[in-house]
């Protein structure tokens, strides 16, 4: 999600910086090279997300002023920048994760660069996660789960194929992954569990959702409010529950057949009008000043391995799980489908 990316209980709050449009005029205004463009999702930038403090922090730390722009979700903002490719207006694209970095890699839309001391803070499963080459440096990770309402009179389903059944009919919330990345983790999912065996599973899902919603947080909020007792989300999320609402009513499933990772990263756009900045701002984000900014506003684990977890983490946290691998474009190549068995 994405996702995890947090405003669980409030969502689609008010941009902090900019307009949610992506707008051309905001990118003109900020070609001050003391300002430096970030593309980014909705979360991450909303009352509740780490945005304003990491961009404050930042600031005071290297004199550069972190201009964010929405572009709704990480799918969206690789699309921006994509479009933009000739005229390009972002310095940093925020929220490109291993589902969509083969992608990014083939339109040639960023730069490695490697921030000083990384290797000793990033652990290399999380940087080869995202393809060893520091085109994206990783900020945030987490594992995709169910989510399960406990106070529903649902059984809890114990397997993706469970989650077929009759009794579980309109009970499911998912993200579109033409648009979410949550929704591409959950396509990446069912096509590590079940292989070239994925459309048979996705035609006997269908009866079970009871919408695709466009992005994590419209998703999870109607989640949060009742709608159903099951959505898509992250192995982290109860721990927001636990630590604002005080109740462990929200549960992440741990299914014995295994769960996939998304790792979040960030990466200078090629062409970047401010380089410099862009290089400056990596490297804050991945420093413990802001990566303590991210399990409290993110809901995800920090990259940071020095970074130490708030309590609400181990009293919310679900049982270690096997982590599942896949091909990244197969899961693209097998979107269109997934969206025709849906009859989207």
């Amino acid at each position: 999600m994405n996702a995890h990316r947090f405003i669980l209980s409030i969502l689609f709050f008010t941009n902090l910086f900019v307009s949610a449009a992506c707008s051309k005029k905001t990118a003109e205004q900020v070609s001050q090279k003391k300002e430096v463009v970030i593309y980014t999702y909705d979360s991450f930038m909303s009352e509740w997300g780490p945005g304003s403090a990491i961009a404050s922090g930042f600031e005071k730390a290297t004199g550069f002023s972190a201009v964010y722009v929405n572009c709704g979700d990480g799918a969206q903002i690789l699309s921006k920048a994509v479009l933009e490719k000739n005229n390009v207006q972002a310095d940093v694209l925020l929220g490109i994760d291993n589902n969509l970095i083969h992608k990014a890699k083939k339109e040639n839309v960023l730069v490695s660069f490697k921030p000083e001391g990384a290797d000793e803070v990033i652990p290399s499963e999380l940087s080869d996660g995202l393809g060893g080459d520091w085109l994206l440096t990783p900020y945030d990770w987490s594992k995709f789960a169910i989510i399960y309402d406990t106070q529903s009179n649902t059984p809890a389903p114990k397997s993706l194929e469970d989650l077929t059944k009759s009794e579980y009919a309109k009970k499911l919330i998912l993200m579109d992954p033409r648009t979410s990345t949550p929704g591409l983790g959950f396509a990446a999912w069912t096509i590590a569990v079940f292989g070239s065996d994925y459309e048979r599973y996705w035609q006997e899902l269908k009866p079970s959702v009871l919408t695709m919603a466009s992005g994590w947080s419209s998703g999870y909020g109607l989640f949060t409010k009742g709608e159903a007792p099951l959505v898509v989300s992250y192995v982290t999320s109860p721990a927001y529950h636990v630590y604002a609402d005080k109740t462990d009513r929200y549960r992440a499933l741990v299914f014995d057949e295994g769960h996939v990772e998304q790792i979040e990263g960030a990466g200078i756009v090629k062409g970047a009008p401010n380089a410099e900045g862009a290089k400056a701002f990596i490297a804050y984000l991945i420093g413990n000043e802001a990566q303590n900014a991210i399990p409290l506003t993110q809901w995800m684990y920090p990259a940071n391995k020095t970074v130490a977890l708030p309590e609400c983490y181990a009293l919310a946290a679900p049982a270690e799980s096997k982590t599942l691998t896949y091909d990244a474009l197969a899961v693209e190549k097998a979107v269109p489908h997934i969206i025709e068995a849906l009859g989207k």
